[in-house]
């Protein structure tokens, strides 16, 4: 059985490939290893080396930390009863997410504040 860090780190991986649009194939040449070690990571089956996540990050362009956000220090995922716990496996939120960034700036506020006024009303 995977361990949950591993687990929440290669969801995180996978949500951070997804959002800026790379395939598994693309990310492991960037890393120089096969896409099937990538769908492991992905999933946790496999744990991810720290100088491979090093490797992982300078290619999604993030820092390493990334891949631990959302993590309490018991080493599970922190809860948030206001958002599902698969949401980075959720291609419908990530398709939202990723047109939400592809919206220019000051209307992407704005379409914010809708959706807080939104979610306050119901």
């Amino acid at each position: 059985m995977a361990h949950p860090v591993d687990v929440h780190v290669g969801k995180r991986i996978r949500h951070r490939r997804w959002l800026i649009g790379k395939t598994q194939q693309q990310l492991a040449e960037q890393v120089g290893i096969k896409f099937q070690q990538i769908q492991k990571y992905e999933t946790g089956a496999n744990r991810v080396s720290a100088s491979r996540l090093w490797d992982i990050s300078d290619a999604l362009e993030v820092p390493v930390s990334f891949f631990f956000e959302g993590l309490e220090e018991d080493g599970k995922a922190a809860g948030n009863t206001a958002v599902p716990d698969d949401l980075m496996g959720d291609k419908e939120a990530l398709d939202l997410v990723r047109s939400y960034y592809s919206i220019p700036e000051n209307q992407r506020r704005r379409l914010f504040e809708l959706a807080r006024v939104l979610s306050d009303a119901a």
